[in-house]
């Protein structure tokens, strides 16, 4: 039931943990289709595209020999419309999505405007990430590409944008990445922004795991596992990669309150169909359940048994 669709992180190098266990393994588990699709696209220039993608590729050459298979798309201003057509349809079917970093409101234009110009339509692309969530496939977001794939972009905390929205596949969640001590700020000014959203600071390497569905009674349900990654042990890279030194998924309130995640620790929330009501509850390391309001304990003694109840 708890299969995520949606993972969201920020990393300074190819963690083992989190690309491995979340991303290449997902790939490998589909019998024929072992392809993961990288999009640069909110990198500006075409050798930053391929210095973005180059990033990636290194690591996923150790798994070819498993079948997997990657591939990336660069955006230039002479696309034809049988280049995108070839990319929306790998989009709709390639086991693995990742959008890359760079500028994410770049990025965004760009996304629309492949809908805009060759499908009349600007909100092709997302509609195509929201079909491949209905169906179970994994879209990963990277650096920008986590914020894309949030309700908002992280900008409009400080700014107003003309179009603030992300492709909402991380429903009612709003990231800041490379999070660092120093900045819990910015999570709290977006918790106060955005209060009906979840706003959480991530750190390199951390990410947030996301499923979801609708209950028989008609909420919606939202599950999201925290990923904490310590894998990346070269020295020189310590000061980049703030999760090794302790700091954990920074996580603000709309009233101001601070909570923080560490790995492997769930949050669950489901939400009225009119979105006017939601409740959410945090399972923590010792598999207790708090009411994520209260942050007091509660008499469920599970996950199911929370949705059961809803």
């Amino acid at each position: 039931m708890y299969r995520p669709t949606t993972l969201v992180y920020s990393s300074h190098n190819r963690c083992e943990y989190l690309h491995r266990e979340f991303i290449v393994q997902r790939a490998l588990e589909s019998r024929d289709n072992k392809t993961i699709l990288f999009l640069p696209m909110s990198m500006h220039h075409r050798h930053q595209q391929e210095y973005g993608y180059d990033t990636f590729s290194w690591y996923f050459r150790r798994f070819e020999p498993e079948g997997l298979r990657h591939i990336p798309f660069f955006w230039n201003e002479n696309l034809r419309r049988e280049d995108v057509d070839l990319l929306f349809h790998h989009l709709y079917h390639d086991q693995v999505v990742i959008l890359g970093g760079g500028n994410s409101e770049l990025g965004m234009a760009r996304y629309h405007a492949l809908g805009e110009r060759f499908r009349g339509d600007r909100d092709t692309f997302g509609r195509i990430l929201h079909e491949r969530q209905a169906r179970g496939l994994l879209t990963v977001g990277f650096s920008a590409g986590a914020d894309q794939l949030c309700h908002y972009l992280a900008a409009s905390i400080e700014e107003p944008l003309e179009d603030p929205y992300g492709f909402c596949l991380a429903h009612k969640i709003l990231v800041t990445l490379h999070h660092e001590p120093g900045r819990e700020w910015t999570v709290a000014m977006g918790a106060s922004r955005y209060p009906d959203c979840l706003v959480f600071g991530l750190p390199n390497d951390s990410g947030l795991a996301v499923s979801q569905g609708v209950l028989p009674s008609g909420n919606f349900w939202q599950l999201i596992q925290f990923v904490i990654d310590e894998s990346w042990d070269l020295p020189e890279d310590g000061w980049h990669i703030k999760t090794r030194q302790g700091v954990r998924i920074e996580h603000r309130y709309a009233d101001g309150r601070h909570w923080s995640f560490n790995g492997g620790e769930q949050l669950l929330r489901v939400i009225s169909p009119d979105g006017l009501w939601q409740d959410a509850w945090m399972m923590t390391h010792g598999r207790h359940i708090l009411h994520y309001d209260t942050q007091t304990a509660t008499f469920f003694h599970s996950f199911e048994h929370i949705l059961e109840n809803h």
